[in-house]
Formats: structure tokens, C-alpha cells, sequence
């Protein structure tokens, strides 16, 4: 038998002696094993899908993060962490490792994600989103700039600029009962009540 395939099932059954009851576990194939580390559905939690390879353990298993369970996790933190295991599966090259590798995450995610967290901004921000960004502002300021144009108050003239400051104070306030009705005027033009009544009797 092929020395490889002889560890892999000597890896297998072992695996599945030590996370037997685990539900954190799953073993989706011979060669196909998953693990969720961290809380389940919380924020901090991951589900690390390790695959052998025909040569598996000569080489170096293949570290899957892109299940549906890590939506939540964007794309650099999935790297980060994949970054990490492989570190830890390059020392172990040859040995039974996926013990070795689901223990490393359980005991080290947390620190993993406040260190990506502090990298993130760096990482995160390519330069041709800014240029999209401030390409957005602009269309944004030129289209608004139409509706300030018809909002513009009409000029006016020195002498009406003038008439008008005589009628406002130096607050630019108008005089107190500017806009009051003479109400004897008012009454003349109109006629009393008493009048109103008389002309339909």
C-alpha cells in the first residue's frame, strides 16, 4: 500500500476518535474534513475546511475558508487566517497534521482577528476606489449645481438696494408696524358693518 494513503487512514481514524461527539466536527469525505472555531455565528468564528491531496502528508493539505458559513468574513481576514495555517502546515510537511492545524485556529483566532482588524484599513483600501469616490462627489456637485442656478435671487439695481435699506433698520429689520392697516382708511373703503346691514334691509 502507498505510504501516503496508509497515513491517511491512519490519520482519518484517529481524527475521528479524537473529535468523536464534537459538533464543531464534521468530515465530509475520506479526504475532506471541516472544524468551526469560535462561537457559533458569532462574528469571530470560522469554519476551516482542510482537503488532502493524493500525496497528502508529503504535501501540504489544501486550506478551503470560501464555505457559505464565512460570508461574514471578508476576503482579507479569510486570507490572513489561511496565511497562518499554511505557515504551521509547512513545518509539519510529512507528519499527520490537521490535529495540529485545528488546534492552532481554535487557540489562536481571536488574537488573529484583532491583528487583521488593526491591518485592515491599509489593506482594505485600493487606490482606484478613492478615484471613483471623489469621480462620485463630483457628479453629485455638478448635478446640484443646475437647481442652485434657478434658486439665484434676481440682481437688483443701487437705487432699489437703496429704497430698500431706507425701509429696513441696520439690522436689516423693518420698522415696527411697517405693515399695518389704517383702520379708518381701511373702513372708509370698505364701509362699518352697520352699513353692510342698512344696504340689505
Amino acid at each position: 500500500m502507498d505510504e501516503n494513503l496508509e497515513s491517511q487512514q491512519e490519520e482519518e481514524e484517529a481524527l475521528l476518535a479524537i473529535y468523536d461527539g464534537d459538533p464543531a466536527f464534521k468530515q465530509i469525505s475520506s479526504t475532506v474534513f471541516q472544524y468551526k472555531c469560535g462561537e457559533d455565528g458569532g462574528k469571530n468564528s470560522v469554519l476551516v475546511e482542510f482537503s488532502w491531496p493524493p500525496s497528502y502528508p508529503s504535501e501540504k493539505p489544501i486550506i478551503n475558508l470560501n464555505t457559505f458559513y464565512n460570508q461574514h468574513l471578508t476576503q482579507p481576514v479569510k486570507d490572513f487566517i489561511a496565511t497562518k495555517i499554511d505557515e504551521k502546515a509547512e513545518q509539519y510537511l510529512g507528519d499527520a497534521v490537521i490535529y495540529t492545524l485545528i488546534e492552532l485556529v481554535k487557540d489562536n483566532l481571536d488574537t488573529w482577528m484583532v491583528e487583521v482588524s488593526k491591518n485592515l484599513p491599509v489593506k482594505v483600501e485600493p487606490p482606484k476606489e478613492e478615484i471613483t469616490l471623489v469621480e462620485e462627489v463630483d457628479t453629485m456637485t455638478i448635478q446640484e449645481a443646475p437647481t442652485k442656478v434657478t434658486v439665484k435671487k434676481e440682481h437688483l439695481s443701487k437705487a432699489q438696494k437703496r429704497r430698500q435699506w431706507d425701509r429696513c433698520n441696520a439690522g436689516g429689520e423693518q420698522p415696527r408696524g411697517w405693515n399695518w392697516v389704517d383702520i379708518v382708511k381701511h373702513l372708509s373703503q370698505t364701509g362699518s358693518k352697520d352699513d353692510c346691514l342698512t344696504s340689505h334691509s
